[in-house]
């Protein structure tokens, strides 16, 4: 009989890793999400070793305070063929943390089919990170007072829709505008 070993859960321990600003952090993963690629800055800033890490989910790396419906924006855009530009907190193994500016795309053959996602991701500004960390926050305490997942994501998509909405923006012209504020002197 095989028994199931459960791994346990990274705690977040509140420190936070800063990634180079000429630092590019690359991934590829399987049409399900499952890595098939990391380079050596994956590897660096998350604590893994690659053997942990390839033919596991992406979201091995997510952090708790991220929001589901950062996710859930992220995943439907993707199946629209589209790509999408995000900031991320992620998790490492050590229980640090780090953010990111991400830029995921999905990968075609020659025919069009998806066969995985490609995600690149660089270091964020500290002003742009310090304009997204309530809007996230603001989400998650809604996402948080859900029964369950499912509704934690749909009411984090409506609330992460109506802040942007108040702000006059979508996600995306909320991104380029943190990365135009980035570009500034």
């Amino acid at each position: 009989m095989t028994t199931l070993v459960r791994e346990a859960a990274v705690v977040p321990s509140g420190v936070e890793r800063k990634l180079a600003p000429e630092a590019i952090i690359v991934s590829k993963t399987d049409p399900k999400g499952l890595l098939t690629y990391v380079n050596d800055t994956f590897l660096e800033i998350s604590a893994y070793e690659e053997a942990d890490l390839i033919g596991r989910p992406h979201n091995v790396i997510r952090h708790p305070d991220m929001p589901r419906a950062v996710f859930k924006l992220l995943w439907d855009t993707l199946a629209n063929q589209d790509e999408l530009f995000a900031y991320i907190v992620n998790l490492s193994a050590d229980g640090s943390h780090y953010w990111v500016l991400a830029h995921v795309t999905p990968s075609r053959d020659e025919t069009g089919q998806t066969i995985g996602f490609h995600s690149n991701r660089r270091a964020p500004s500290t002003a742009a990170i310090s304009q997204v960390v309530p809007i996230y926050q603001r989400v998650r305490a809604i996402e948080d007072a859900q029964p369950n997942a499912r509704a934690a994501t749909e009411a984090g998509a409506r609330a992460l829709e109506q802040v942007l909405a108040d702000r006059g923006q979508t996600y995306d012209e909320f991104v380029w505008h943190l990365i135009n504020l980035e570009d500034q002197p």
